[in-house]
């Protein structure tokens, strides 16, 4: 059997630019893509996962991956893996946010803690709900969805030297702005919970001036956020099912050109 260089860059590029994006994609998705999962981890799932699946997608374009035409696809490769990654990843930063939010409003936003996923100092109830959406993400096979969407990518967005649109970039912005009205939907309940416990006290000090609200209102604001946080928490399920569905639907229109 006789090889020509032609042949074998084709045959490189075959499972070059699928790893690319694969390895990008688990480089910016959460839980996978945290500092705590070591990056020989990352690499071993993405060979892996590109040996499974190139011979199952269309066949990669015959160009030579060291030509310019090959370095703009390995450019296009990277950044769909790493924008599909980068949109479940809001998931995330909606409860994040969501617990800042909380933690501002029950007095205790001064406690936080280094997030391992991120490497960043975020307050004791984002970290909460960090570990929580984590648990509730694998248990509702998250994971096992995120591999079937990049599986259809390669359908609907085979390896080529086109990629994201414009209009693709117009619609990770907007679901920037979905990710912060998704963390005020999920922080609202407590967040007017805990507004109207501040608006009692406001009232007790002024009925009672020598009401120290300080001695007594902080204890009492911190005892009854954490109340409403453990009356809250049964809704964490729901919402990040509905973020889920949405963030995974938005992936879908990003690799399929649907705007």
């Amino acid at each position: 059997m006789q090889f020509s260089a032609a042949d074998l860059s084709a045959w490189i590029g075959s499972y070059l630019w699928p790893l690319f994006r694969i390895g990008a994609l688990l480089g910016a998705v959460p839980v996978i893509g945290t500092r705590m999962v070591p990056a020989r981890v990352r690499l071993v799932l993405a060979l892996a996962l590109t040996l499974v699946l190139v011979p199952v997608i269309p066949a990669a374009p015959a160009i030579d991956p060291l030509s310019i035409a090959g370095l703009g696809v390995t450019f296009q490769q990277v950044l769909i893996g790493a924008a599909m990654g980068f949109v479940l990843s809001l998931v995330f930063a909606a409860f994040v946010s969501a617990g800042q939010l909380i933690a501002l409003q029950m007095g205790i936003g001064f406690a936080s803690m280094v997030d391992p996923q991120h490497g960043v100092e975020v307050p004791v109830v984002s970290q909460l709900y960090i570990v929580l959406v984590t648990l509730v993400f694998l248990a509702l096979d998250g994971h096992l969805a995120l591999i079937e969407v990049l599986a259809e990518s390669f359908h609907t967005l085979p390896v080529s030297p086109a990629g994201l649109t414009v209009a693709s970039m117009w619609d990770l912005a907007a679901a920037v702005g979905r990710m912060f009205s998704g963390a005020l939907t999920i922080a609202l309940p407590a967040m007017v919970a805990l507004l109207l416990i501040n608006i009692a006290f406001g009232v007790m000090t002024r009925a009672a001036p020598q009401l120290n609200l300080f001695t007594v209102g902080f204890p009492i604001t911190l005892l009854f956020g954490f109340l409403v946080l453990l009356l809250t928490l049964p809704m964490v399920a729901p919402q990040l099912r509905e973020l889920l569905g949405a963030e995974f639907e938005q992936m879908r229109r990003l690799v399929a050109g649907v705007h």
